[in-house]
């Protein structure tokens, strides 16, 4: 557990369910590339959201009621990030089932509804963020991190004053990161903002299959003392015009090797300086997260098992991926 530190210097009482700096977007050169090949980063690999119908039959077993996907989900993976916090804030009976029924070593991060980000554009949300904190106070002791998913409309030029207003209030006591979908925010000054604040600047990888090397090439900046990494692909594949799905997320579709050494790369050349790495995964990056999980954890040299077709899960074994393959439990779709 690490105590955590307000800006000022004083204590906050929270802990935080792991152990606890630059900036530097440049491509890593060739020693750095052969000193990453030795690096073994505190990693931690789940997926966004767990409750699909699509992995039924491929990553759940075909009659596995959907209360008893959390459980099953966490026997193979050792984070989640909760994608039903966006949109309305867990019912204490939820928030507890999550706590319940995950093993002790598991993490949650989850979203900020998007009624605090999306509608009110971080203005006026004081009310709304305490209630929702304290819909997820019974995780604390489990909770990785609080995201703040900003849309693509939050640019600079009309809502940076909002963005200081909001990270300027947040409690020390939450762990918080941010993600921008705007390039404009790629800024010195935003970046020390969250450094003042530690808050931590969300990595993300929105790239098109065709710019699919390019991703951890971006504008990525270290602003505390941990790594939030998405993997999130090409919205594109998610929904036709009439809003339609366009695929089923049972098998690898998009292949994106070149990205994932990249992003390993990225993160080794770092690891000295911030851990643990949480990076979540969604389906439209290459069509199957859980898949995707095993094959980003293999360029750090884990074997991460998965179930195949609804296979039993493994029994624990001792070692690295402890986190990987933890003690069995049952309960509740996100």
């Amino acid at each position: 557990m690490t105590q955590a530190h307000s800006p000022a210097g004083g204590e906050a009482t929270v802990e935080y369910p792991f152990e606890v700096e630059k900036n530097s977007c440049r491509r890593p050169t060739k020693r750095v590339l052969v000193w990453c090949l030795e690096i073994q980063p505190d990693i931690r690999i789940g997926t966004c959201s767990w409750s699909f119908d699509d992995w039924r039959g491929v990553f759940y077993p075909e009659h596995l009621p959907s209360i008893q996907r959390l459980g099953f989900y966490s026997k193979y993976l050792s984070t989640v990030e909760i994608d039903s916090t966006f949109y309305a804030p867990p019912s204490p009976q939820n928030a507890g089932h999550w706590l319940d029924v995950t093993p002790d070593d598991f993490v949650f991060s989850c979203k900020v509804p998007r009624e605090i980000t999306h509608q009110h554009k971080l203005r006026q949300c004081e009310e709304l963020l305490a209630n929702f904190l304290g819909s997820i106070a019974p995780l604390r002791r489990k909770l990785a991190c609080v995201l703040i998913q900003l849309p693509g409309y939050f640019v600079l030029r009309e809502d940076e004053h909002a963005l200081r207003e909001f990270i300027q209030q947040l409690p020390h006591d939450f762990r918080f990161g941010v993600e921008f979908r705007d390039p404009s925010w790629n800024l010195p000054r935003i970046t020390h903002l969250l450094e003042e604040h530690r808050v931590c600047w969300v990595w993300n990888d929105t790239t098109s299959l065709e710019h699919q090397g390019e991703g951890a090439f971006d504008f990525h900046p270290i602003t505390t003392d941990f790594l939030y990494l998405r993997l999130m692909g090409d919205q594109r594949t998610k929904f036709r015009a009439d809003g339609e799905g366009v695929f089923r997320y049972r098998e690898l579709l998009w292949p994106r090797d070149s990205a994932l050494e990249s992003w390993a790369i990225r993160v080794k050349q770092h690891a000295d300086r911030a851990a643990p790495v949480l990076a979540y995964i969604n389906n439209h990056y290459e069509g199957f997260a859980p898949l995707t999980c095993r094959r980003f954890a293999r360029q750090f040299g884990h074997e991460l098992v998965i179930p195949h077709h609804g296979e039993p899960a493994p029994e624990a074994k001792g070692g690295q991926l402890d986190l990987f393959a933890p003690e069995p439990v049952d309960e509740l779709q996100d």
